[in-house]
């Protein structure tokens, strides 16, 4: 039960983000360590950028810009009007996206183009008339955007661009109906006319586009609720440190009473991820987010089980009763003839979880009560023992969770109390490990195969996961995947 209750990790819900692969998570300074830490790779950056290529190409499908018409006087027809209107398509072939150490991204687009459909009416020496359509091709579309990553002071995310840039290399014209001589005529103006519409309205568009994930990003649940007795607090504990290949987010993760911020006696110890490249994202679990959890469950009193026969398997010839144990303590058949037993096995002290390399360790500190179970259903204590034991477990990554299984690696009994007199509690080894055996340990990894939600944004997918188990902290290596 210990561990099961120790790893019960909570998702963090995050709404979904159309393109901020990029940036998740951002800070509020609190000067602390954090419990884990988060690296994107350049690798996750340009995931992202794809996902942002999309999510801007459809902004500037969607906008409408005003129609744009004109007069202008050509020389020696007179007068010539012209109207343009409706995107038909954009295009965003090339793209890249950089960090900029100390501030956040940087995002250009090259190459870029707009297809536009209009219509065009001339109207010269004051009787004659002609109209027309045209198809117009804007080519060399550049974009460049500088995206900075800061906190709203919640320790929820916020980004905003800090520079946007917009230029157009050239326009192209197809005209269709009317007289052909008065084509080029209108190149000029609806050139002129194009470059200063678009070159004002991109950038706005873009920074639109970068503006519409605050909405979502303010969803982000820095503290979630786990249980009836914690909940687990992500917020951010220091601002990001973007460096040339990489942004390094720290969060708090650590758990809480409900309702109660309690400290634990014990502080995280910084940590470092180690160079990695190959995956996208990149995530260290201290040991010390375990262990505010065991700190939060042990003062809550949650590290306990009573263990019953019901709970032994029927093929199995240990039960839980006088019968079993007098055979080690002959002075329970005399004293408690043909009773059932109960047994209650909790913690006396916190829980201490250990990570070293490939393995995971807890130290518990407990006792066994054994109670007789009276015919009218009172318990009649018979002895307590002091109880130390170790666990391993395994970790792995299952879709978007954490799951595990234990064994045990060691256990040893002193008597604490004996109500039955005095007894030789070695005798009881075997008993006591197989309880543990047959009941403890199943019922715990039944619920460790479950596995424990990881935070993820929106419909994420965790590919090509790896899970390595360090020095004082576990790291998962991963690739993401979206789904709409």
């Amino acid at each position: 039960v210990l561990f099961s209750v120790l790893w019960d990790l909570t998702t963090v819900k995050m709404s979904p983000c159309c393109w901020l692969a990029l940036v998740a998570l951002i800070p509020v300074t609190l000067g602390t360590n954090p419990g884990v830490e988060v690296r994107l790779t350049q690798t996750g950056l340009d995931y992202g950028r794809q996902l942002g290529i999309a999510a801007i190409q459809q902004k500037l499908k969607s906008i409408k810009i005003p129609d744009i018409s004109g007069t202008q006087h050509v020389s020696p027809i007179g007068k010539v009007q012209y109207t343009f209107m409706q995107i038909v398509k954009v295009g965003l072939p090339q793209s890249a996206v950089g960090l900029v150490p100390g501030t956040g991204i940087t995002l250009s687009i090259n190459n870029a183009f707009i297809s536009l459909h209009g219509n065009w009416r001339v109207k010269y020496l004051k009787i004659i008339k002609d109209s027309g359509s045209f198809d117009l091709n804007v080519n060399g579309l550049t974009i460049s955007i500088t995206i900075a990553i800061k906190s709203d002071g919640t320790g929820r995310p916020a980004v905003s661009a800090v520079s946007c840039g917009a230029s157009i290399a050239s326009v192209s014209i197809k005209f269709h109906g009317g007289a052909s001589w008065l084509y080029n005529l209108f190149t000029k103006f609806i050139e002129k006319a194009l470059r200063s519409a678009l070159q004002k309205q991109i950038c706005p568009l873009v920074v639109d586009a970068v503006s519409d994930l605050n909405p979502y990003l303010k969803t982000l649940n820095v503290e979630a609720q786990v249980d009836k007795y914690a909940e687990i607090e992500y917020s951010m504990v220091s601002s990001p440190t973007v460096s040339k290949s990489s942004i390094d987010l720290s969060l708090k993760g650590e758990f809480y009473s409900i309702g109660k911020h309690q400290e634990p006696p014990f502080s995280p110890i910084a940590f470092s991820l180690p160079p990695q490249v190959n995956n996208m994202l990149y995530m260290g679990m201290s040991a010390f987010t375990a262990n505010s959890a065991a700190f939060v469950y042990d003062k809550a009193g949650a590290l306990s089980l009573y263990v019953t026969d019901d709970m032994i398997p029927q093929s199995s010839p240990l039960r839980l009763n006088t019968k079993t144990f007098g055979a080690f303590i002959p002075q329970l058949t005399k004293l408690f003839p043909g009773l059932m037993m109960k047994l209650l096995v909790k913690t006396v002290k916190t829980p201490i979880v250990t990570f070293k390399p490939n393995n995971v360790t807890i130290q518990a500190t407990g006792t066994v009560t054994a109670y007789a179970i009276q015919p009218n259903a009172t318990l009649s204590p018979l002895f307590v023992l002091n109880l130390e034991t170790s666990v391993s477990a395994q970790l792995f990554v299952s879709e978007m969770r954490l799951a595990g299984a234990v064994t045990l690696n060691k256990m040893s009994f002193t008597l604490g109390t004996s109500y039955v007199g005095q007894f030789q509690v070695g005798t009881l080894d075997n008993i006591l490990q197989i309880v543990l055996k047959v009941v403890v340990i199943p019922k715990l990894n039944v619920q460790l195969a479950k596995g424990y939600p990881l935070p993820s944004i929106g419909k994420m997918k965790l590919v090509k996961t790896q899970l390595q188990v360090l020095k004082d902290y576990m790291l998962i290596g991963t690739d993401v995947q979206f789904t709409s």
